[in-house]
């Protein structure tokens, strides 16, 4: 490779994994998550008491148990709060995206592709994965770090990488809940690598797969070393209960946005079905064929396209898959050639790290965020609340609930988006009331309140202030252009 060469390779590195990072800066997209309030209050709650939560706090049903399974994302967003303010969570955020972009890369090129391709594919993985400041957005991270060990020790038939999968999974299980995706993904390699090696036993070859050449007894002991480092946490096996209600509450596949099937309106939408599509035209190429890769892509697709909120699960196997079919130099050495120490990815991240610390100095102070968050969230109706001294309790908007925990902790929420707290029975009931579909007397939340804030659009807030009767129970106190503020009278 000449020096003109790497030069060009060079800056389109350093382009690739700093420009997301840095249109973050100019966008500050990463106070629209709903959930981010709502961690950034827990995570203030332990660094001052020194302790997890076993309880609902900052909600009105605070003796019901409840577990903060992302404590330790929850801790980051704190510590990045208290030193920074408000730009630490942009700047947070701003790194989360650079780490993808280089693990995208890394994956890739690991797989096999060569330096162009691998860089078109994390440039697509950015596209349809804009990262939120979520600990979602870190289990992407960390599922494309366990890809990356799984490819590189497949490819090298050598145990090495894999030896870091006990402590990958210690730091992910403290920090998301989908970490039981990932330990489900290892147990998928380990059962292929034993599939290969019986069909080449048998005499079929062609069936071979990736990886067979590993011993499956080392692979499996790794697989238990992985799920004992993950029980090492604050609440143990608990967490593994609080999975599916906590994620994939049946309410939430009804009501929440991101958990309906892809519905083709977003161009995202039809780059990742091209993505699932190349990558299975992929497999036909490779010869024995990969059937790690093929299990691995079959089972993320099928989860993507029924929650477009997991679509990376579907990315991210794409992309090694893509990266492997289309490979050219595909022996040992060549994996070894791509590896992030030997290559020029180290010196870009850096460079990319870099920018993004300089461009932090250009992201608006605390005073120019909150206007910003204004725009979606309460803040001069929580405002209005305090500085009157309204009685509780409160009754809220869903979507708003997470905010109130960090701007109004004086007023324990009747809801937000902590879907495990709540159960589905009590979500459902507040979902019918808001949508019309129930009398506002069927839910004993909304009686027993005494102030009720809500979106000033709503069809309930319209409802309180056209309809007499409800008029007269209720008294609209404040309103602006996003939220109404009502008083039982």
């Amino acid at each position: 490779m000449t020096s003109a060469s790497r030069v060009v390779r060079l800056v389109a590195l350093i382009a690739l994994f700093s420009v997301a990072a840095l249109l973050e800066a100019l966008r500050l997209t990463a106070f629209s998550n709903v959930d981010l309030w709502w961690h950034l209050r827990t995570g203030l709650w332990m660094l001052q008491q020194h302790a997890v939560p076993h309880s609902a706090l900052f909600s009105r049903y605070s003796t019901v148990p409840w577990i903060a399974s992302s404590w330790a994302y929850d801790e980051l967003l704190a510590v990045a709060f208290r030193i920074l303010g408000l730009p630490g969570i942009v700047l947070l955020l701003m790194f989360f995206k650079v780490a993808l972009a280089w693990i995208s890369y890394q994956l890739a090129r690991a797989a096999g592709a060569g330096f162009w391709l691998a860089a078109v594919l994390s440039g697509i993985t950015q596209y349809v994965l804009p990262l939120q400041t979520s600990s979602s957005s870190l289990s992407v991270i960390f599922l494309g770090m366990e890809l990356w060990l799984i490819v590189r020790s497949a490819r090298t038939a050598s145990l090495r990488p894999l030896y870091w999968m006990p402590l990958l999974f210690l730091v992910w299980a403290n920090i998301h809940l989908q970490f039981l995706l990932g330990l489900m993904l290892l147990m998928l390699f380990l059962l292929a690598t034993a599939a290969g090696r019986l069909f080449r036993r048998l005499d079929f070859p062609s069936l071979g797969g990736t990886g067979t050449m590993l011993p499956l007894s080392a692979t499996g002991a790794v697989l238990g070393m992985s799920f004992l480092t993950a029980l090492v946490n604050p609440y143990k096996s608990h967490l593994v209960s609080d999975f599916w209600p906590s994620l994939y509450s049946s309410v939430s596949f009804q009501y929440v946005a991101d958990m309906r099937a892809m519905s083709f309106r977003r161009p995202q939408d039809y780059v990742l079905m091209l993505l699932v599509m190349t990558a299975f035209l992929a497999l036909g190429r490779r010869r024995p064929l990969d059937l790690f890769g093929m299990a691995v892509l079959i089972a993320g697709t099928l989860l993507a396209f029924r929650i477009q909120r997991d679509a990376w699960v579907a990315v991210l196997p794409a992309i090694a898959v893509i990266g492997g079919g289309f490979s050219q130099k595909g022996d040992a050495r060549q994996a070894r050639k791509v590896s992030p120490v030997r290559s020029l990815g180290r010196w870009a991240l850096l460079v990319a790290a870099v920018l993004v610390l300089i461009s932090a100095s250009r992201i608006p102070k605390d005073a120019a965020l909150m206007q910003r968050v204004a725009r979606n969230f309460p803040v001069r109706a929580c405002d209005f609340i305090r500085s009157n001294h309204l009685a509780q309790p409160l009754f809220n908007t869903f979507g708003w609930g997470g905010f109130l925990t960090w701007y109004l902790p004086e007023y324990p929420v009747s809801v937000d988006s902590r879907m495990d707290l709540y159960g589905d029975e009590s979500l459902t009931r507040y979902f019918d009331l808001i949508t019309g579909k129930t009398r506002l007397d069927t839910d004993p939340a909304l009686m027993s309140a005494q102030v009720l804030l809500l979106e000033r659009q709503s069809g309930i807030a319209k409802a309180l202030t056209d309809i007499p009767a409800l008029r007269a129970q209720y008294r609209l106190m404040y309103s602006d252009d996003l939220a109404a503020v009502f008083v039982r009278q």
